[in-house]
Order: C-alpha cells, then structure tokens, then sequence
C-alpha cells in the first residue's frame, strides 16, 4: 500500500482534524523510527497514518472492528496486525518493533502536542522530556493518556524514557507546519 493510499483510506473514514493531525504526528515517529533501525520506511509510515483510521466512526470497536475494511482495501497483514496490536484492550501481544514502536509512539505523540501547544511558543520543538514528564505528575494535564502506558512503551522497546520523548519530538519537529506545531 502506497502513502497515497493510506492517506486517502484515513481521509474516507477520518473527517476530524485533529485526528488526521495524531496520524501525521504518528506516522512521522513510524517514519524516524524505521529509519533509525534500518527497516522498510513506507511501510512503518503507512502503520502510523491508518492505526486509527476507524476511531472516529466506531471508538467502541476500535481497531477490530476496522480490521475488515483495512483488509477489504489491500492493506498488508503485518500492518494489519500491528494495528490490533496497539492497543491493550485487545490483549494481543506486540511482537515485532514495529508493534512495539506504535504502541511506544502513539500516545506520546498526542501527549507530546498537547505540552506543545500549551508552551508560550506552541512549538514542538521547544518540548524536552523535563517538561513531558512535569505535565506527566499533573493528573489534570491531558487526563485520558495513561501515564502507565507511556512508560511501558519505552521500556518495551528498551529505551529510556527521556530518549524516546527525544526521539518523538524530533520526528514530529520535521512534520510540524503540517501538526500545526511550527509555533505563533
């Protein structure tokens, strides 16, 4: 499946822009992430774009129940898969670092925004992981990421935290004009 593909398929079931922004943001950590481990970019990157695709019309079945249309569109079953694995609701175990990089990615990007656009400069590039971590303690901040989940996503990919936060946030600093994270 081509970007071009992937990005239409979000499109026809995701009218939010918000959300087609977390995709962007999570497509662009698939991107760094597989460039850094020598994997096959396009697609880590098609991953990101559609693993919530269907959040928008069924948050409820979310992603099973997206599985048939990724499936009916020619979606490649790793990239499937990957997709039922990113959340824990499922139970599905996350094997390969691709499954493990989006679960590690997803939540963080939309965290990492979110401490972005509340910073004087709104720009993505000014976040650290001091920060990530200070609005992490304020149980208000953001309040439906589970701060658990965060955390064990690094660790399940064997990084530090810190370093991951590093890692995101570079990755979305290269797409932020398109995340609306470019700053005032």
């Amino acid at each position: 499946m081509t970007r071009d593909e992937a990005w239409a398929l979000l499109c026809e079931h995701t009218k939010s822009e918000s959300l087609r922004k977390h995709a962007l943001a999570v497509e662009a950590a698939m991107r760094h992430f597989a460039r850094k481990h020598g994997e096959e970019e396009t697609t880590w990157a098609v991953t990101g774009l559609l693993h919530d695709f269907d959040y928008e019309r069924d948050p409820g079945g979310h992603p099973q129940n997206g599985r048939p249309i990724l499936e009916q569109a020619g979606v490649p079953g790793p990239i499937v898969h990957a997709i039922q694995t990113h959340g824990d609701h499922l139970g599905i175990p996350r094997v390969t670092l691709m499954e493990k990089t989006l679960y590690a990615v997803d939540e963080l990007t939309g965290f990492v925004a979110a401490v972005a656009l509340v910073r004087p400069s709104k720009r993505v590039a000014d976040v650290d992981a001091s920060a990530v971590r200070k609005k992490m303690r304020d149980k208000a901040f953001a309040r439906a990421v589970d701060r658990e989940a965060l955390l064990s996503g690094a660790s399940d990919l064997g990084i530090e935290f810190d370093a991951l936060v590093g890692e995101v946030v570079s990755a979305m600093t290269g797409s932020a004009a398109e995340l609306g994270l470019a700053g005032t």
